[in-house]
């Protein structure tokens, strides 16, 4: 199993916000150090809110890329709805040059919805405009010269995309919430699952990653193809007392107020005890417990290939978070690959 952490370039500490030359020197630091301790892949959102400095983030990952050496560089998600699958390609085809072969891509529709007005598209064609871009991007990672044709773009005539990744099939991950109908597309695909599961209890997502797996099946892809990672909040401390002391304070102020936005409730503690109980979502915890409940959370899933850990999302601090980070890559990956006869 694969592990790291994503990120939404976050410029918000609880109550206080750094400036963000800050936030992003900071972010930077906690990229170059994940990759020192031993952490798989490093992912960067996007969003268009103050809030957050993840907008660009192809250019965030190309300066990790310059101070780091082994870890993988991805986005997490990149909205193609919104985006020209050209430029997208060409992005991520340069951060794979620069980072000699570490780039990634995870696409999704995006379930912050901002881009859709900000770059002229209509929330009506939500699905539309992902399929049709997913099909452009695929066909441009399969051939130089492109000929293709759709609704929401001008064609293209056996028209050369440049520069080409180094890697000689990009790695594009389908992110997927809990429509079924899009875990079906990624297994059709053939593309490597990337599933956001950010309440609840995660093995309740079995039969769509089932799914996934039996579409896939059907398409002709093999079990080795068909890879499955999950994304969900998560933290670790010294020990599980100190994770929740650190984590529930920032994680409560959020999510009450994302709830006032979208029609939920406040968050309680008695919701948070529920959703870091052993089914629960969350993965807060000491190192023990963490690596416990990510084998877990691998079980009920019938297997898993990736985890990340979203942290920054809870009102921590650089050095909070720093010190997750050191966490996982000294204790937590060694326990997992420990637990799982050598690290499935």
């Amino acid at each position: 199993m694969e592990i790291g952490i994503d990120s939404f370039a976050s410029a918000m500490y609880g109550s206080n916000s750094l400036r963000p030359v800050e936030a992003m020197e900071q972010l930077l630091d906690r990229i170059a150090f994940a990759d020192e301790v031993g952490l798989d892949v490093f992912g960067i959102g996007e969003h268009h809110r103050k809030e957050f400095l993840d907008s660009a983030t192809a250019v965030i990952l190309a300066a990790a890329a310059a101070r780091t050496k082994r870890i993988k560089l991805g986005s997490a998600v990149t909205v193609l709805s919104a985006a020209d699958p050209v430029r997208v390609y060409q992005n991520f085809a340069t951060l794979d040059l620069i980072s000699k072969g570490r780039a990634e891509l995870v696409v999704g529709r995006g379930s912050s919805v901002e881009a859709y007005p900000l770059f002229g598209f209509s929330l009506n064609d939500y699905d539309a405009l992902f399929k049709e871009k997913l099909d452009l991007l695929l066909q441009i990672r399969e051939q130089e010269f492109v000929t293709w044709s759709g609704k929401f773009r001008a064609p293209l005539d056996n028209q050369p995309v440049y520069p080409r990744a180094l890697q000689e099939k990009l790695p594009v991950w389908l992110g997927v919430g809990g429509t079924p109908q899009s875990f079906a597309r990624a297994g059709s695909l053939g593309l490597p699952l990337m599933v956001a599961v950010i309440g609840g209890e995660t093995h309740r997502f079995r039969p769509l990653v089932d799914l996934y797996r039996e579409a896939g099946r059907k398409a002709g892809f093999t079990p080795a193809q068909l890879k499955v990672g999950l994304h969900s909040p998560g933290y670790v401390g010294e020990n599980t007392e100190f994770a929740i002391g650190d984590y529930y304070p920032g994680y409560a102020e959020l999510w009450t107020k994302l709830g006032r936005e979208r029609g939920w409730p406040p968050v309680t503690k008695h919701q948070f005890d529920a959703l870091v109980a052993e089914k629960g979502v969350l993965v807060v915890g000491g190192p023990e417990e963490v690596a416990e409940k990510l084998v877990r959370h691998s079980e009920a899933l019938g297997g898993i290939d990736r985890f990340t850990f979203q942290m920054d999302n809870a009102g921590l601090t650089h050095e909070q978070l720093m010190s997750s980070i050191k966490l996982i890559g000294t204790k937590v990956v060694p326990l997992v690959k420990a637990m799982t006869d050598g690290g499935r």
